[in-house]
């Protein structure tokens, strides 16, 4: 069941026109030949792929990432026709032939997938179209040197198989000095001149903030297109997409010394005002962040107001004394996140990074899509 908004702990504003703002922004950051397509894994990274993709499409994205099978079938129903859905964790075991029938494309990682691939392109004796990733430094998916030099002394190893995309994923991509970004670089040149001559990619987010070294023929950013920083440490050039706000539950008067939550690891150092306010971790809001996280009143954003105690699965308590006498009936709303608390500073209250912030957000909150065309 959807939560109604008066019942709801918290509320979860989504800005598609901000989304679909980020979305041009990358795509004026690289040169025009240049294509943009949009990572929608994970439910478009947890904002809702039936709402968020028709806007992507709407502002000229025809290639989509998701990371399963499950997820480019969900998805084929949502996109339009012309849509390309690639699937970066490739066909599991025994469901090439399904994958095939959604219209979708495998990123294959393995010589395993390959052979399954082909496999399957014999029995419909048709080339079958594919994307072919390069591990060049991550050791998470792809082929390795070892894998890519048997497909290039074996001319018959990508039979039936028509690769349209070569890629990689650079590990350190939002530290821009980083060595390991050109070394990831040089070592996906060396390998896929091995291959086949076809279209790459190599840059997500971050990696599109490199420079055009990084861009070749497609960038496939997912953070950033929802308002997360690219640039960790610099201005965010995104627009914010996300703001959550929490219901207030009741408010207490309490004195010195006086425990707040379980294990009582907050105790007041001197007479203080508790907001309760109706989430928790089960909302998405990690237990790390009593003690280390800050709310704010709208209208009084210059009083950051400390999350204090430990969070707990339905609810977390807000020191308001900064409030002075302020009334805070129950259901005053609180930004968590929002025009003066961006995700990312909640998320490093959290010792965390704002995309794990981002797909926890639950499914208790209330969600309001925003646009100005009224999608």
């Amino acid at each position: 069941m959807v939560p109604t908004q008066e019942a709801a702990g918290g509320w979860l504003s989504i800005d598609l026109d901000a989304i679909a703002a980020n979305y041009r922004t990358l795509r004026e950051a690289v040169a025009p030949g240049v294509r943009t397509a949009a990572a929608v894994k994970a439910d478009c990274y947890g904002l809702g792929a039936a709402r968020v993709v028709p806007v992507l499409e709407a502002a000229g994205c025809r290639n989509f990432f998701v990371a399963t099978l499950e997820e480019g079938i969900a998805l084929r129903a949502i996109a339009g026709g012309e849509a390309a859905i690639f699937v970066l964790g490739g066909p599991p075991p025994g469901c090439d032939a399904a994958l095939h029938a959604a219209r979708l494309v495998p990123v294959l990682n393995s010589l395993e997938q390959i052979a399954a691939w082909r496999a399957l392109a014999r029995t419909y004796d048709t080339a079958l179209h594919a994307v072919l990733q390069l591990d060049s430094g991550m050791s998470r998916l792809g082929l390795g040197a070892r894998d890519v030099a048997i497909l290039a002394e074996d001319g018959d190893s990508l039979s039936g198989i028509r690769p349209v995309l070569v890629m990689s994923h650079l590990a350190c991509a939002d530290e821009p000095a980083h060595p390991a970004n050109r070394a990831q670089r040089d070592t996906f040149e060396r390998l896929r001149a091995q291959l086949p001559p076809t279209l790459a990619s190599l840059a997500a987010s971050s990696g599109t903030f490199l420079g055009p070294d990084w861009h070749y023929d497609l960038i496939r950013p997912g953070a950033a297109l929802y308002g997360l920083n690219p640039t960790p440490g610099q201005p965010n050039p995104m627009r914010p997409v996300v703001r959550l706000q929490l219901r207030s539950l009741q408010t207490r008067e309490i004195e010195a010394g006086t425990a707040v939550g379980y294990g009582a690891r907050f105790i007041a150092n001197r007479p203080s005002r508790i907001a309760t306010l109706a989430a928790g971790y089960a909302d998405g809001l990690f237990r790390a962040a009593g003690g280390r996280g800050y709310a704010v009143l709208p209208g009084q954003e210059d009083i950051r107001l400390p999350i204090v105690g430990r969070v707990s699965m339905d609810c977390l308590a807000l020191d308001i004394t900064a409030l002075g006498e302020t009334p805070v009936p129950p259901g005053t709303a609180f930004d968590l996140i929002g025009p003066s608390l961006p995700i990312d500073d909640l998320a490093a209250a959290c010792d965390t990074i704002g995309y794990e912030v981002l797909t926890a957000l639950g499914h208790r909150y209330h969600r309001h899509y925003r646009s100005g065309d009224g999608l």
